[in-house]
C-alpha cells in the first residue's frame, strides 16, 4: 500500500506527470460527459424501486403487470361547494379524451352527506401521466363557479406531486450545493483563485461519477432511483472538498518547508493520503453495507454512495494536485506560504483547546459525555412514521384531495387494497375480505389476466390508506385471504411492508457497519483500545445528533415525526462520515506520537489539524443543510441529521472528546500497538505551561 501510494504521489506531482494527469482527465471529461447527461435514463421511478425487495405488497405490483396490456392509473377529481354538481357535470365530458383506450369516465359519485362528488378518470399508465395530469387540473380549475373547490388527486395525482419534486430535485440541489461550496472555500482560503480548484476538481469528480452510475446501472444492475440521484451529487461535493481541504492544507505546510513545489506536493499527498484513503474506504464500504438492506431505496442510496465516493477519492488525489503545482505558490495569494517561514503561528486557538483540556482531560471528556448524552435522551421520545400528508412541506393538491375525500367518503375510496388471486379461488377470496373489520365494501366484478388465470380485486378501507388503522385491516385481510393463496397490495400494504422492513434493516446494516468500520479503524491505527473509543464516540454523536434533530423538527419545524427510513440513513451516513474526523486526527496524532511521544503527539496532532478539519466539518454540514429546504419532508430531515451530527463531530468529539480520552489513557490508547509497546524514552510530562503552549517544549 506504501509503494503504490508513493506511485500516486509521484504522478500528479511531477513535472511532466502534472500535465498527463490533467490531460487524461480532460479527455474522460470529453469523451464520456455525454453519458453523464444520461443517468435520468436509467433511473427507477416504479412503486417497487422504493419497496421491499420481496415485499407481498411488491409481488402484486409484479403480478399487476399482467392483468392488461394499457394498465390503468386513475386520476380522482374531487367537488365540494355549492354549485359543484353542475361543475362536475360538465366536466365529465371534457375528461373522456384523457381515458384509456376501451375504459369511460366514472358518472360523478356523490358523498352519502351530499357535500361532494368525485369523478374518476382512468389515464393510461403508458402515457405521461404527470402531463395529463397537468392537463385535468387546467381543465377542471377553469371558470370554476365561486365557492366550488376542485382537486386532482389519486394515485395518479400523487405520482404527479412526486415526480414534481424529484424533476426539480437534482438541479436546485447541484445548485445550491455549489453556491454553498464555493462561498465557504472563498471565506476558508481568503484567496480570489484558490478556491476554484478544489470546485473545478469536484467538477471532473461529479462527471465520473455520473459516468460510472450511468454505465454500472444499465449494464451491471446497480439500482437508482430519483432520491439516490439527488443525493449522489450533495455526498460527491461534501466528501471531494473535505479531501481538498485536508490535501491543500498539507501541501500549505509542506510548501514553508520545502523551497521545490513537486518536492512539497509529493510529500503532503504520501503524508495525508493514507488518511483520505482510510476516509473514503470507510465511507464507500459504509454506504455499500446498505446492500444488504430489504428496502429497494436504501440499497440504492448506499451502492450509489458509495460509487460517488471512490470517484471524488479518485479525483482528488490526481487532478487537484496536478492543478495545484501548475498553479505554483501565487494560488494562495494574498496569503502566500512562503519558504523557510513558520507554517503557522506559535499560539494558535487550537494550541489553546488542547491546551485547556491537557490540563484536566478527565473532566474535558466526562462533561462532553454529558452533553452528547443529555441530548441523546431526546431521542427517546422520537414519534415515527409520517402519512402521505405529512411527507410534503408545502401541502401538495393530492393530498389536499385526499383529505376531501376522506372528509365525506369511505377513506380508501381513491385508493383501495389490491387482492391478487387464482380465478377459482376469486368468489371466496371476495366472501373473506368482505367479513374483515375494517372493509368498506370488495368492488363488484374483478379485473382478470388476458388468460383467465388471475383475477384482481379492489377492496375499499374505512379509514384513510396510510393510516395505523388501514395498516391493522391489511394486517387482517392478509389473514383472512392467504390460506386461499391470494396476495394482498397497494399503498397501505406498501406502507405498512416498507416500515417492517426498516425495523429488519436496522438490526441487520448496524451491525455490519460497525464492524467495517472497526476493521478500518484497525487497519489504520494498529491498536484496538482506539478504534474502539473512536467508534463509540461516533455512535454517541449519532445518538445526540437524532436526540438534537428531533427537538428541532417537533418544536421548530413542525413535523409531525420521523420517517422511517431516517435512523438507518442516518446511522450510515453519520458513522461512515462522522469518523472522517477522527480518522484525519488520529492518523496525524500517530504520526506526531511517533516524533514526539503520545501527549505531546495528541496535542500537536489537535493543533496541526483543528483549522482544516473544522473547515471541513462546516462545509459538509452546509452541503447536507441544503436537503433542509426541500419540499420532501424526509430529505429535509435528512440534512438536518446529517448536518448536526458533522457539527457535533466537528466541534465537541473531535476537539474535546477524543483528544481528552487519548490523553487521559496515555500509551494505553494504542493497545496493543507498536506506541504501546515501545514509547519514546523521553517523552516529557505535559505540564501547566507545555500545555498552555506545546510549542514550548521543543521535540
Amino acid at each position: 500500500m506504501r509503494a503504490l501510494l508513493q506511485r500516486v504521489a509521484r504522478a500528479p506531482g511531477g513535472r511532466r506527470g502534472k500535465w498527463l494527469v490533467l490531460a487524461a482527465w480532460l479527455i474522460v471529461a470529453v469523451a464520456l460527459g455525454p453519458l453523464a447527461g444520461k443517468l435520468g435514463d436509467v433511473e427507477d421511478t416504479s412503486a417497487n424501486a422504493f419497496l421491499p425487495r420481496g415485499a407481498e405488497s411488491a409481488r402484486v405490483n409484479t403480478e399487476l403487470e399482467k392483468f392488461r396490456t394499457d394498465p390503468v392509473m386513475p386520476a380522482v377529481v374531487v367537488y365540494t361547494g355549492d354549485g359543484a354538481d353542475a361543475k362536475a357535470a360538465a366536466d365529465r365530458p371534457s375528461f373522456e379524451r384523457f381515458a384509456a383506450a376501451g375504459e369511460e369516465v366514472s358518472q360523478p359519485i356523490p358523498s352519502e352527506d351530499g357535500k361532494a362528488l368525485m369523478t374518476v378518470v382512468p389515464l393510461d399508465s403508458e402515457d405521461d401521466i404527470t402531463d395529463k395530469v397537468d392537463e385535468l387540473r387546467e381543465l377542471a380549475g377553469a371558470n370554476a363557479p365561486p365557492g366550488v373547490d376542485i382537486e386532482v388527486g389519486g394515485p395518479a395525482g400523487s405520482l404527479t406531486d412526486s415526480v414534481a419534486v424529484f424533476d426539480s430535485l437534482d438541479s436546485t440541489l447541484l445548485l445550491a450545493t455549489g453556491l454553498v461550496v464555493a462561498v465557504l472555500l472563498l471565506l476558508t482560503y481568503r484567496s480570489p483563485v484558490l478556491w476554484l480548484l478544489p470546485l473545478l476538481s469536484v467538477g471532473f469528480a461529479a462527471v465520473l461519477t455520473q459516468v460510472c452510475t450511468y454505465l454500472l446501472a444499465k449494464y451491471a444492475g446497480l439500482p437508482v432511483d430519483p432520491q439516490s440521484a439527488g443525493v449522489l451529487m450533495v455526498l460527491v461535493f461534501g466528501v471531494g472538498t473535505d479531501y481538498a481541504l485536508l490535501l491543500i492544507a498539507r501541501y500549505r505546510e509542506e510548501l514553508h518547508r520545502h523551497e521545490d513545489r513537486h518536492t512539497a506536493l509529493r510529500i503532503a499527498l504520501h503524508r495525508s493520503g493514507p488518511a483520505i484513503l482510510a476516509s473514503a474506504a470507510t465511507i464507500a464500504v459504509g454506504l455499500a453495507c446498505l446492500a444488504f438492506a430489504d428496502i429497494n431505496s436504501s440499497r440504492s442510496l448506499g451502492l450509489v454512495g458509495a460509487v460517488g465516493v471512490v470517484c471524488a477519492f479518485l479525483a482528488m488525489v490526481t487532478v487537484l494536485p496536478a492543478l495545484l503545482v501548475i498553479a505554483g505558490r501565487w494560488v494562495f495569494w494574498p496569503l502566500v506560504p512562503r519558504y523557510g517561514t513558520p507554517a503557522r503561528k506559535p499560539r494558535t486557538v487550537w494550541s489553546r483547546i488542547g491546551g485547556a483540556v491537557a490540563l484536566r482531560p478527565r473532566w474535558s471528556w466526562l462533561m462532553s459525555v454529558a452533553v452528547t448524552g443529555a441530548l441523546a435522551l431526546s431521542a427517546a421520545g422520537v414519534s415515527m412514521g409520517l402519512t402521505q400528508a405529512e411527507m410534503f412541506q408545502d401541502k401538495p393538491e393530492s393530498v389536499v384531495a385526499q383529505e376531501r375525500i376522506s372528509a365525506h367518503y369511505p377513506s380508501g375510496s381513491s385508493d383501495p387494497a389490491k387482492i391478487v388471486t387464482s380465478t377459482g379461488s376469486a368468489a371466496e377470496v371476495r366472501t373473506a375480505a368482505s367479513a374483515v373489520a375494517g372493509v368498506a365494501r370488495v368492488e363488484d366484478g374483478g379485473d382478470r389476466t388476458p388468460d383467465g388465470e388471475l383475477t384482481a380485486l379492489s377492496v375499499v378501507l374505512r379509514d384513510t390508506p396510510d393510516s395505523q388503522a388501514a395498516k391493522d385491516t391489511i394486517d387482517g385481510l392478509r389473514a383472512a385471504v392467504h390460506p386461499m393463496d391470494a396476495l394482498v397490495g397497494g399503498t397501505t400494504a406498501e406502507s405498512l411492508d416498507t416500515r417492517r422492513a426498516a425495523d429488519r434493516d436496522l438490526t441487520t446494516v448496524i451491525p455490519i457497519v460497525l464492524l467495517v468500520v472497526f476493521a478500518v479503524l484497525i487497519w489504520l491505527l494498529r491498536a484496538l483500545v482506539a478504534p474502539l473509543l473512536l467508534l463509540a464516540t461516533v455512535v454517541l454523536s449519532y445518538f445526540a445528533a437524532l436526540g438534537a434533530s428531533n427537538l428541532l423538527f417537533e418544536h421548530v419545524l413542525g413535523f409531525a415525526g420521523v420517517d422511517w427510513s431516517i435512523p438507518l440513513m442516518g446511522f450510515v451516513f453519520l458513522v461512515a462520515l462522522g469518523i472522517d474526523y477522527n480518522i484525519f486526527l488520529m492518523h496525524r496524532v500517530k504520526e506526531e506520537a511517533t516524533r514526539l511521544g503520545h501527549a505531546r503527539g495528541v496535542l500537536e496532532g489537535l493543533t496541526s489539524t483543528g483549522g482544516v478539519i473544522t473547515s471541513a466539518g462546516i462545509v459538509l454540514a452546509a452541503t447536507f443543510a441544503v436537503f433542509a429546504g426541500l419540499p420532501l419532508v424526509t430529505m429535509a430531515q435528512m440534512g438536518v441529521l446529517v448536518g448536526i451530527g458533522v457539527l457535533l463531530d466537528t466541534f465537541l468529539v473531535r476537539t474535546v472528546l477524543v483528544p481528552a480520552l487519548a490523553l487521559d489513557l496515555g500509551r494505553w490508547f494504542w493497545w496493543p500497538g507498536r506506541l504501546w509497546h515501545r514509547p519514546p524514552p523521553d517523552e516529557p510530562q505535559v505540564t501547566r505551561s507545555t500545555a498552555r503552549d506545546p510549542a514550548r517544549n521543543p521535540a
